[in-house]
């Protein structure tokens, strides 16, 4: 198991100040009047804004104390936008002296433009390696060259209902933002229907994915005006996401899972997949070994949860889970220990 080293305190307090400003940014971007709006017994806010003759709403979030805080400090006077934009590169090359990872300039330009789009504010959460990257900020790792190699794939993941629910879209829409940056649609083995689209001058992937809530198969995200792949088990993994902030350039604010739920899932989908993909299932062990050994000495409770949350799911999950905890011993160990 790998050894767990972290970064500096003053980069662990740079990287956090570089979130709570592109968070601030977000809320404080306001074109009209902040309205709640109530949908199944849950409150979101809207920035809602005239064009014309017609009334628009921009989806913000739902609500929390956190949220409403937030847009009250928004309404306070800031230092103007150019500042603020320094502001956060400075911290960016703070963060990038001292060892932060950064991202290439194709995959960073990238994830800006769909940050941009609203891809990140209307649900959509990074999932896959690109999380695992971006936790080195959440839990002040510093991570080692065997666990960063970088991926061209990029998995982005979103609840259906949520789409469904917000009356918000991406906007340039996504298809179009990928268009601009090469990306052409996958075919797959529903006709006129794609969830993969690959960059045409390079290996470069970009997958959407969606929990199943029964059979596997293609779903509509009308927020993000694609389709997307319903998988098993997905649902407990992007359940709650926290937000990240990638350093690259200004700063790009997007959503990951929670590390102690990336972790337990990982156990999960490494043994659903061992048969088709050891090399696959091996890197699924291997983060997850990782985070849950740094999550059992920083948030040993939050790793408790997740896992008690995981095995009440049922025997499926259960299965899955102590058979991958069965070829890492070590991990049983301190999984058992908490």
């Amino acid at each position: 198991m790998s050894e767990i080293l972290y970064h500096s305190p003053l980069a662990h307090a740079a990287y956090h100040d570089l979130l709570r400003s592109l968070r601030d940014e977000a809320i404080g971007d306001l074109r009209g009047t902040p309205t709640r709006v109530t949908r199944n017994g849950r409150i979101y806010w809207y920035d809602s804004f005239r064009v014309g003759s017609e009334v628009r709403k921009r989806y913000i979030g739902e609500d929390s104390p956190e949220l409403a805080a937030r847009m009250a400090q928004a309404r306070d006077a800031r230092a103007p936008a150019e500042q603020r934009r320094k502001d956060r590169a400075r911290l960016v090359r703070l963060l990038r002296a001292e060892g932060f990872l950064g991202l290439d300039p194709t995959t960073g330009s990238l994830m800006a433009a769909l940050a941009a789009a609203g891809v990140f504010r209307l649900g959509g959460t990074v999932v896959g390696t690109h999380a695992f990257r971006l936790y080195e900020g959440e839990l002040n790792l510093r991570l080692g060259f065997d666990q960063t190699a970088q991926t061209d794939d990029l998995d982005i993941a979103s609840f259906e209902r949520l789409s469904l629910v917000l009356e918000d879209m991406a906007s340039p829409p996504v298809q179009q933002v990928l268009g601009d940056f090469d990306f052409a649609p996958t075919p797959s083995l529903e006709p006129g229907k794609a969830w993969r689209w690959r960059q045409t001058a390079g290996n470069a992937l970009v997958e959407f994915l969606t929990p199943a809530f029964g059979e596997e198969g293609l779903r509509d995200l009308p927020a993000l005006a694609v389709q997307a792949q319903a998988l098993r088990h997905l649902n407990y993994l992007i359940a709650d996401p926290i937000p990240a902030a990638i350093p690259y350039r200004s700063g790009v604010l997007v959503q990951v899972p929670r590390p102690e739920r990336f972790a337990i899932h990982k156990l999960i989908v490494a043994e659903r997949r061992r048969a088709d993909d050891r090399l696959k299932s091996e890197k699924d062990r291997q983060q997850a070994a990782f985070l849950i050994t740094a999550l059992a000495q920083d948030r040993p409770d939050d790793l408790a949860d997740a896992l008690a949350d995981a095995r009440a799911r049922g025997p499926r999950w259960r299965e899955r889970i102590e058979a991958s905890l069965a070829r890492m011993p070590a991990v049983a160990k301190t999984l058992a220990a908490l």
